[in-house]
């Protein structure tokens, strides 16, 4: 795997298996930074033309009110409203506050997004997940 940007808040790295991989620190974070992270992130799949990510959030802390609505109203936005469809494979943070944070997220901001998602307790089942889905068109 390659390092294609890393931050205070993760690293993002470039799967040889076609997906990106996105992995959350404990730290905590500052938006912008948050903001920085997830657009290198969207930059990584548009500039191959991948469609899917590996978002390993076990040690990250909860989305904040802010970042969750950032995600929402801005980041799915973007690819929502071009029709980029994305999956998502999920490993749940151990973290009983950042869970739900997740759950928040997913149950009301990606009603109307392009993002198809699973939660996952393992890599292993995520990257088994990715590995079945086939490439959008």
């Amino acid at each position: 795997m390659r390092l294609y940007f890393e931050n205070p808040v993760g690293r993002l790295l470039e799967h040889p298996d076609g997906y990106a991989l996105v992995q959350y620190t404990e730290a905590p974070r500052d938006f912008a930074v948050f903001q920085a992270f997830l657009t290198h992130t969207h930059h990584l799949l548009r500039r191959h033309g991948w469609h899917k990510m590996l978002a390993d959030q076990r040690y990250m802390a909860p989305f904040t009110d802010e970042e969750r609505q950032w995600i929402g109203q801005d980041w799915l936005a973007r690819s929502a409203s071009d029709g980029y469809a994305l999956f998502g494979a999920i490993i749940i943070p151990t973290d009983v506050y950042a869970r739900l944070a997740l759950d928040q997220v997913m149950s009301t901001m990606l009603q109307q997004s392009a993002l198809t998602y699973r939660l996952f307790a393992t890599e292993e089942e995520a990257t088994e997940w990715l590995r079945q889905l086939p490439e959008p068109n």
